[in-house]
Order: structure tokens, then sequence, then C-alpha cells
């Protein structure tokens, strides 16, 4: 409360409660933003661009046939499965038998595969595989594992 003389002046207190309030606005925006910033960053973490581009490299040599992924993935990982181009989420959802956002909208995509890693039932990585002219297959099995890891590049 600001004194004049010994006497308050008028809307000191209107004052100090709009500055109290602009604080808080303040600190709840940035908060906000904090949050926002950390949820995309993991979200973004998951997404794995240096297994993405070793798979490409992989593709280019027209000598290649087979991709052996545990060779390729440098983490931990149990199963990955292999969603071709307009898969629905719904249906990637009950394959993994796990809650997953579909970041790449492979829905209505004609140009990539999704490859979805999971350890002990969590989505650890994912790439989205470029078709570079070629089709991947993992033959008849539901999903890869580091010990049937053969991923096929069908040309």
């Amino acid at each position: 409360m600001c004194m004049y003389q010994g006497e308050a002046l008028p809307g000191a207190n209107h004052n100090k409660e709009s500055e109290l309030s602009a604080l808080r606005i303040i600190t709840v925006s940035f908060l906000l933003i904090v949050f926002m910033i950390v949820g995309c960053s993991q979200s973004d973490g998951l997404h794995n661009k240096d297994f993405e581009k070793a798979v490409y490299s992989m593709v280019k040599d027209q000598d290649n046939k087979v991709i052996k992924v545990r060779s390729l993935a440098d983490f931990k990982w149990g199963k990955a499965y292999l969603f071709e181009p307009y898969t629905p989420e719904e249906y990637i959802e009950k394959q993994l038998g796990v809650e997953f956002e579909d970041p790449s909208n492979i829905r209505s995509r004609d140009d990539i595969y999704l490859m979805v890693f999971l350890n002990e039932d969590k989505v650890v990585q994912y790439a989205e595989l470029k078709r570079q002219r070629t089709s991947f297959s993992i033959g008849e099995k539901d999903y890869l594992s580091p010990s049937e890891d053969v991923l096929k590049i069908e040309r």
C-alpha cells in the first residue's frame, strides 16, 4: 500500500492486485509453454531418424536383399512391427497391444512404411521407412524380434 504523508493513496490496493494477477498469468503461461516444449521433445525422442538413414543407405545398395534390423537398432527393443501404407491407427494399436498416437499419419500415406519398436510392452522408437521404389516385408510373422530380425527388401 502506498502512503502519502500517513494516508493511503486511493487505488493503491487495486494496483497491487492487478500486479499480482498479471504475475499469475505470466507464471501460468510460462509453465504451459514449458510443458508443451517438454511434451514435444519427448514424442520427437521416439522418432529414430538415425535408423531411417541407415535403412535408406542399405536400400540404395541394389545388392542388399535383406536388412538385419538388430544391426541397425542401437537401442533396447523386444518387438518390431512393420505397418504398410494406409494402415489405420486403430489396427496399429490392436497389433501393438498398447495405445499409439501415429505421428506419421500413415493412414493417408503411400510413401512410407512405419516400423514401431516395443520393449516390455512400451513403444520405445518408431521409424518412417521411405519406400524408395521398394517394398518391405517381414514375411508371415506378426513382428520381428532381436533373434528373428530380417526385414526383406522387395524390388
